[in-house]
């Protein structure tokens, strides 16, 4: 075990090791501590061997990794393994004590820094190198994301921090992206508030277009695509749904999905690690306004793909704008946005309602 503070001297955690030999900190707004074992569902580690495959045409890779179909899907309450060990006989991922957001290497990966080299395959076949873990926001089954306290809510922003420059010092990973999927409708299998980290060996697809539609705005301009954009939409307005000063949420002008929000400091930098704890704070803030606006909308659970986008971790790259995005997954009450013929097959997505539209309807939300 051991115990640190993140930086900033803000925030607490610690750090151990899971009978399966899987790393786990333990995050605390205020100073954690652990009364009862570390656990593991099974002190056998799962043998991951994921895989890459190239695909020629689309330019990316493509991961496989068969042990993933024994994950635990959609369990009955009393065996929920992200709640903490009530019952050393049946234990789960993690320990009682105190601590507000938990961190573990995923039982079930899709990638590993340890991934043996597979059988010889079809051209363009690897090792499916990198990391997958689970960030575990509350120790409470029943809440939600948006339930976080504001203290709560930094500490996360700050946890996504840590861990992306912890995951940067393997040298390994060339980028990290931390996203949360939320409700059954976008596949979760496990209910418990939670979310995860995928860390590649390479810059991802759609990271990558980012990052060269940025530099060459940079080139073009002299300037950072997001300190200009983050400039027009505050003098225009109609889209921003709730500016707090050092971060704003807004609903692009461009958006794929309906109610598409989202979230970003005012000043641009491209790694969480680099706003300060009073910018940390204020896009906490904003996440979470926006998060319930969601909520509120229809008046139920809103089911969403959270992404936090991210510059890579293998060089200097300021024009990359970091950002939130959320895709709901809700166009109207009972109405579910899928992905049909033209955004699956062509790539470009047909939305019903301007996002001038979308974002008076979010500012209206009564929170």
């Amino acid at each position: 075990m051991t115990e640190s503070r993140l930086p900033g001297n803000r925030f607490h955690s610690q750090d151990f090791t899971k009978p399966d030999g899987r790393p786990l900190t333990l995050y605390g707004v205020a100073p954690v501590s652990v009364t009862s074992e570390i656990p593991s569902p099974s002190p056998e580690a799962v043998d991951a061997r994921p895989v890459m495959r190239w695909h020629p045409l689309r330019g990316e890779w493509v991961m496989y990794a068969a042990h993933r179909l024994g994950r635990t899907f959609l369990p009955p309450p009393e065996y929920n393994p992200l709640a903490p060990t009530s019952d050393p006989e049946h234990p789960t991922e993690l320990p009682r004590g105190e601590y507000d957001i938990a961190v573990f290497a995923n039982r079930f990966p899709s990638l590993t820094l340890t991934a043996p080299q597979p059988e010889p395959g079809p051209a363009g076949t690897r090792a499916g190198i990198g990391a997958c873990e689970v960030v575990v926001f509350s120790q409470s089954a029943q809440g939600r994301l948006a339930d976080l306290s504001g203290d709560q809510m930094a500490l996360l922003i700050a946890v996504w921090a840590d861990r992306t420059t912890r995951l940067a010092e393997s040298g390994t990973v060339r980028s990290v992206l931390a996203f949360e999927n939320r409700g059954v409708e976008v596949g979760v299998t496990l209910h418990h508030p939670h979310g995860q980290l995928y860390a590649y060996d390479h810059i991802p697809p759609v990271q990558a277009r980012m990052l060269e539609q940025a530099q060459r705005y940079h080139t073009e301009q002299g300037r950072a695509w997001l300190g200009d954009f983050v400039a027009d939409e505050r003098a225009g307005g109609e889209r921003v749904i709730f500016d707090d000063g050092l971060a704003l949420s807004v609903v692009p002008p461009f958006a794929r999905y309906t109610y598409e929000t989202w979230v970003m400091p005012a000043r641009p930098v491209g790694l969480l690690s680099e706003l300060s704890a009073d910018e940390q704070a204020s896009f906490a803030r904003v996440l979470k306004d926006a998060l319930n606006r969601l909520d509120g909308l229809f008046g139920g659970r809103m089911p969403y793909l959270m992404t936090v986008h991210q510059a890579p971790l293998d060089g200097e790259y300021p024009e990359f704008p970091l950002h939130v995005e959320l895709y709901p997954y809700l166009r109207a009450p009972g109405r579910m946005k899928y992905l049909a013929g033209t955004e699956q097959g062509a790539g470009e997505f047909a939305n019903d309602k301007f996002p001038e539209v979308a974002a008076r309807e979010l500012k209206e939300v009564v929170l």
